[in-house]
């Protein structure tokens, strides 16, 4: 029995790890991003702190844009596969196109990996001395 199935684990395990990679280059991905819009809006950070905002607004200020990023990356990737999946159902067998537990799961996954690579930016931004800050803009 394992014998036969020693193909098929192996090629499981092989799209496994791509899977991972993927996750990992596009946690990364988000990570750059979010890293450069927060460096390009330091002095507007500055100025906010130097105006008296709180450190837990910039905090979620930095979230909330990641995380419409994010779900625009989703939305768009969500069509994508739907697309995707209709032209490929006719190579298909036994196997649904559209597997909404698949999708949403995956979803989620994307969102929380977002999350997570937003947080490290949105603390460096919250922590930005405002007078640092407004220098920068000289």
């Amino acid at each position: 029995m394992a014998d036969s199935m020693s193909r098929a684990t192996f090629t499981m395990s092989l799209l496994l790890l791509a899977a991972i990679i993927a996750l990992f280059l596009g946690s990364v991905g988000i990570y750059g991003v979010i890293s450069y819009i927060v460096s390009q809006r330091t002095p507007e950070i500055g100025v906010r702190l130097a105006l008296g905002a709180d450190s837990k607004k910039v905090r979620r200020m930095i979230l909330v844009h990641g995380m419409k990023l994010a779900g625009a990356g989703v939305v768009i990737g969500l069509m994508g596969a739907i697309l995707m999946g209709c032209l490929l159902t006719s190579l298909l067998y036994g196997v649904s196109s559209f597997d909404p537990v698949t999708f949403v799961g995956g979803s989620l996954i994307f969102l929380a990996v977002a999350a997570l690579a937003a947080i490290i930016p949105a603390l460096r931004a919250s922590r930005i001395p405002p007078a640092v800050a407004l220098q920068s803009t000289l």
